[in-house]
């Protein structure tokens, strides 16, 4: 396990706290008595993302849990979060979560009974490229039992955003493969869904048991790929927002070949 240094996680703590300011990175730095470039140079070496993503992130799950929470517009919402132009909020919005905000807040009434579909059928997923022979095979486990769905992801950045460019879901712990990965570098995260969890806590996906890889993962051409070992773990306080929602993956991995065993999202 990676430790983070007592100003990076302070620095998250200070971040957190003021999402609902004009947060700069020499504020922040300031905070933690950096330097605004060895602050970003720390930052980054450490959470795997520049501080401005990171809170460009931690403010785009602010706007899932005003969607969720409140009656507040589209509008109010992206300039709760600093974002004036609506246009802009929404683009943005949609490629980091894969939906745009009205959809987002509309999927609360269908995401319980996605996953009711999950665990009562077996369905073969599906990822976005295909005519590649590379397999990249692993293993999840989890410290406590596990009464839910484990939804694993290749991401091209160190954050859950966007679609995955390989995923998968299992119904318990164990092995996983993604099929036809193509050559290139990877970041494998993980998250759960827990039976019983009502629809908010499964869009906004705070508490559940996840995993990041620290490492990522290398694909190369002709060269098999280590088994991956994933462990599952509550949530840390460095953990990046799982932005992607999680109703899309569901609806995403039910629509491709139901009833044909596993596969990649």
């Amino acid at each position: 396990m990676v430790h983070n240094s007592p100003e990076v996680e302070a620095a998250i703590k200070y971040i957190k706290a003021n999402l609902h300011e004009e947060i700069t990175l020499q504020q922040v730095a300031k905070h933690v008595a950096y330097s605004p470039y060895h602050f970003s140079r720390i930052f980054k070496d450490q959470i795997g993302l520049p501080p401005h993503y990171y809170l460009s992130a931690l403010r785009l799950q602010r706007a899932k849990e005003l969607l969720i929470h409140t009656d507040l517009t589209i509008r109010d919402i992206g300039m709760e979060i600093g974002q004036h132009s609506l246009g802009t909020f929404t683009t943005r919005f949609t490629q980091k979560v894969g939906v745009s905000p009205s959809v987002f807040r509309q999927s609360e009434s269908s995401v319980t009974q996605h996953l009711q579909q999950i665990q009562l059928k077996r369905t073969k997923a599906f990822n976005h490229y295909r005519n590649i022979s590379q397999t990249v095979r692993g293993k999840v486990t989890s410290p406590s039992e596990l009464n839910g769905i484990i939804l694993l992801g290749l991401f091209s950045k160190p954050i859950p955003e966007g679609l995955p460019l390989y995923g998968t879901i299992l119904e318990t712990e164990g092995e996983f493969a993604f099929e036809n990965v193509q050559a290139g570098t990877y970041y494998l995260l993980s998250t759960t869904v827990n039976t019983g969890m009502n629809s908010s806590e499964i869009l906004l996906t705070e508490s559940t048991l996840r995993a990041k890889l620290e490492e990522p993962v290398i694909v190369q051409p002709h060269h098999e790929t280590p088994q991956l070992n994933v462990t599952l773990r509550p949530p840390r306080i460095d953990d990046p927002p799982v932005l992607i929602s999680i109703a899309v993956l569901m609806q995403q991995y039910i629509s491709s070949n139901i009833g044909i065993g596993e596969g990649n999202i």
